[in-house]
């Protein structure tokens, strides 16, 4: 649930923009290529940024939230999304496909550990691979904390959400039938998967403008309208996500497998009053997490690009770069 946007607001705390130093597309199996990119310092402390969705992609902005004199820098599209091939595609698109593709990409780039940077669905899916691989995570910096749980697909998908956004929320349900209307990630599924190229780009932008509106503190309950395959793209596959509830053993399998990295320090980064990703989840989070330690913007959202968030960012991974880290190999 993820993508950048009202970059203005954030662009004085961040890095001047680069360009990356390597570009190459990977063969991760199954008929997919993951776009993969490195950039900053080839020699710097690695760090591997998860972009939110699932679907959203990754931007060069990303790039911008850490000093390129001290971090090797990257950042991966993931399968169906970006410039990954075959684009917009669910088969073979899973949690665990993921997860196995930030293992092939850190074996390819030679890197022993990194630091694990991710926000919203980024943020599920830096704590399912630092969960599975607690070796490889030297540290984490979530932002925009998503769990994957029922409770948070039923807020922002069964009306919760709606409650403080109703006009937006209606003009959500307005292209679903009235009798469909109890499970709008159902009924959406059906249109966004119909085989119709039309209608589903119609209903992607339907379903990605409502979690656009909702994304800034600033928000006017329009969130603009995306360029339809993107809209397609991005809506596809975050509902496909949504309706297999990640691929995860359980509700709450996140949660209940904390114990695999209490010991890896942590850093979370949470909107007050973000309505995409309540900060419950967040607070919880840090609760059982012995090494986390919260940071509470007071008037943010859920997008990377709010000021107080890009800012807070910012000034984590400057200060992680005092202390020092893993290099790649040779």
């Amino acid at each position: 649930m993820d993508r950048i946007s009202g970059q203005k607001s954030a662009v004085q705390y961040l890095y001047p923009p680069i360009d990356p130093f390597d570009q190459r597309m990977l063969d991760v199996g199954e008929g997919h290529s993951v776009y993969v990119e490195q950039s900053g310092n080839p020699d710097g402390r690695p760090v591997v940024v998860l972009h939110g969705g699932p679907g959203g992609g990754c931007s060069p902005a990303m790039r911008r939230y850490f000093d390129p004199e001290v971090y090797r820098v990257v950042l991966f599209d993931q399968r169906g999304c970006g410039r990954s091939k075959p684009y917009a595609s669910v088969t073979d698109n899973t949690t665990w496909h993921l997860v196995r593709d930030i293992e092939m990409i850190r074996e390819a780039l030679g890197i022993d550990a990194w630091v694990v940077f991710g926000g919203s669905w980024g943020a599920t899916l830096s704590l399912i691979y630092a969960q599975t691989h607690p070796e490889r995570a030297q540290h984490l910096v979530l932002r925009g904390v998503f769990m994957m749980t029922k409770a948070e697909l039923d807020w922002f998908y069964g009306g919760g959400a709606g409650q403080f956004w109703p006009d937006t929320w209606d003009r959500f349900c307005a292209p679903i039938p009235e009798d469909e209307r109890c499970d709008m990630i159902a009924a959406y599924h059906k249109r966004l998967f119909s085989g119709n190229r039309m209608e589903e780009v119609k209903y992607g932008k339907a379903w990605a403008a409502w979690e656009n509106a909702l994304a800034s503190v600033q928000s006017t309950g329009y969130g603009g309208e995306s360029a339809g395959e993107y809209a397609r793209a991005f809506s596809r596959l975050e509902n496909h996500y949504f309706t297999h509830a990640g691929w995860l053993d359980e509700d709450g399998h996140i949660m209940k497998k904390m114990g695999r990295i209490s010991h890896i320090p942590a850093h979370i980064v949470q909107g007050r009053y973000d309505m995409i990703c309540p900060p419950v989840t967040a607070y919880r989070l840090a609760e059982a997490w012995p090494r986390a330690e919260l940071r509470m913007v007071p008037v943010a959202g859920h997008a990377l690009s709010e000021a107080g968030i890009s800012a807070e960012l910012v000034r984590i991974m400057d200060r992680l770069a005092l202390s020092g880290g893993p290099r790649a190999k040779g």
